[in-house]
């Protein structure tokens, strides 16, 4: 027999209990069932003495929106999706969790897919939120098979790109150079004397952010008359004892760097605790970089020179844009985020054992 909820005088019957309607919240917190829509699908248009009374009758009630019933409606499930390389990159978490909180203040939730860096896989997941009503995506770095732009274009689902910046690629981005970026790390690197340069970074193919930061080291090399070809590249999978074993790799090479370059710090904090085993003194020995500026960076010991990345900007930033863009509102220019080199105690000239203790500092 169904049991009838306090406070609800209709409500719609499914057989153990009366579910709660939009009519019956509207009843009790007396006011109509537009004001109801427009707390749950635009909360920042409505008065906050009035939403609050609405939503405390909503849970009070038990009341669920059905949300397939309103997507037919308005052709909007006010859902955006996004899908990363990886949940296990610490980069990639705080981005997202500040995309999440913005969105949330918009009245968008958020549906998150990880793609192991598998094009194959990130194609699939694209046309599967798609096809569960994802009114917009969020989508990491420009690499991937123009199909799949031309899909999201006939489907009206728009695409914004992060994580990466280039004013002349079609489409959009809210996002930082890579290149420039590490460019920026490199002639630094270089400037204090460093000739023999290794290089760590994740698989380039597939991946437009590491490509990206290797071409940044190869330029300052060229640009300061030093030969790009002489770079030492290993490429390896993301991880703290990737990076580890891609170090000692390195240093049993025949041509061992005077600096280890990481693209991202996890690589870096790997290779900085190879080097303390193999009795290396960093950066006495051996000088280490990182790329991202995540909190592990901050608490190395010694704590890792790197380039900071605005993560959590980018995420809110992103946030906002996409909304828009979902809402029909033109957007024609990327939007480029600055980064910064963090001068930390990794990185010193080569040479002769050297005083250390240098005091950390950031430069534009």
């Amino acid at each position: 027999m169904a049991r009838q909820i306090p406070g609800i005088k209709g409500g719609e019957t499914t057989g153990r209990s009366v579910v709660p309607t939009l009519d019956d919240v509207a009843q009790h917190a007396n006011v109509s069932t537009a004001t109801v829509s427009r707390c749950l699908n635009y909360p920042d248009r409505v008065v906050e003495k009035t939403r609050s009374r609405v939503m405390a009758a909503i849970h009070e009630l038990g009341y669920s929106p059905n949300f397939g019933a309103r997507a037919l409606a308005v052709r909007r499930t006010n859902t955006i999706g996004a899908i990363i390389p990886t949940m296990e990159n610490a980069v990639f978490a705080r981005g997202i969790q500040a995309f999440q909180e913005e969105l949330r203040s918009s009245g968008v939730t958020l549906l998150i897919a990880s793609s192991s860096y598998r094009e194959d896989l990130e194609e699939e997941q694209v046309r599967t939120l798609v096809a569960r009503g994802a009114d917009g995506l969020l989508l990491i770095g420009y690499h991937r098979r123009d199909e799949i732009y031309r899909f999201l274009e006939t489907q009206g689902v728009p695409a914004l790109i992060t994580w990466a910046y280039d004013p002349d690629a079609p489409q959009i981005s809210i996002g930082f150079d890579n290149r420039l970026a590490m460019m920026t790390l490199a002639r630094e690197v270089i400037a204090l004397g460093h000739r023999q340069i290794g290089v760590i970074s994740a698989e380039q193919a597939g991946n437009d952010r590491a490509s990206e930061r290797v071409l940044g080291i190869r330029a300052a090399m060229e640009e300061a008359g030093l030969d790009p070809g002489s770079l030492t590249l290993i490429e390896t999978e993301f991880g703290i004892e990737r990076g580890a074993d891609a170090f000692h790799t390195m240093m049993a090479g025949p041509t061992r760097p005077t600096v280890v370059m990481c693209g991202n710090d996890v690589l870096a904090i790997g290779a900085l605790g190879r080097a303390k085993k193999m009795g290396l003194r960093v950066p006495d020995d051996i000088s280490i970089t990182g790329f991202d500026d995540i909190e592990l960076a901050r608490t190395a010991d010694p704590d890792l020179t790197t380039v900071h990345v605005p993560h959590r900007e980018m995420g809110r930033e992103a946030a906002r844009l996409l909304v828009r863009m979902v809402a029909g509102q033109t957007q024609n220019k990327s939007i480029e985020l600055k980064t910064q080199r963090c001068m930390r105690n990794t990185l010193g000239s080569p040479g002769p054992v050297r005083a250390t203790g240098k005091t950390a500092r950031q430069t534009p």
